[in-house]
């Protein structure tokens, strides 16, 4: 499952440069998590680095986005793949 950050968010800037997959960036109001780049750190880390650092807890499971480890995985794979 990918990540997203609500709106509690207050734009403090830790999250974006933990991120190994550059999945996030500034958005109008709050920064957000692209979906289709975001793995939770599966293949580089054993927990979600921009979930660790956020000091209001305002990332969290994006229900629009639901994928198994397996599938985390392989996007990982393909992810890297690419970045060669």
């Amino acid at each position: 499952m990918a990540l997203t950050i609500t709106d509690e968010c207050i734009n403090c800037d830790v999250c974006e440069p933990e991120c190994p997959n550059a999945a996030i960036s500034q958005g109008d109001d709050v920064y957000v998590i692209d979906a289709i780049l975001c793995t939770e750190c599966v293949g580089h880390f054993d927990t979600s680095q921009c979930v660790e650092v956020c000091p209001v807890d305002c990332i969290i499971d994006d229900p629009e986005h639901s994928e198994s480890q397996d599938q985390l995985i392989a996007k990982y794979e393909r992810l890297t793949e690419m970045a060669l």
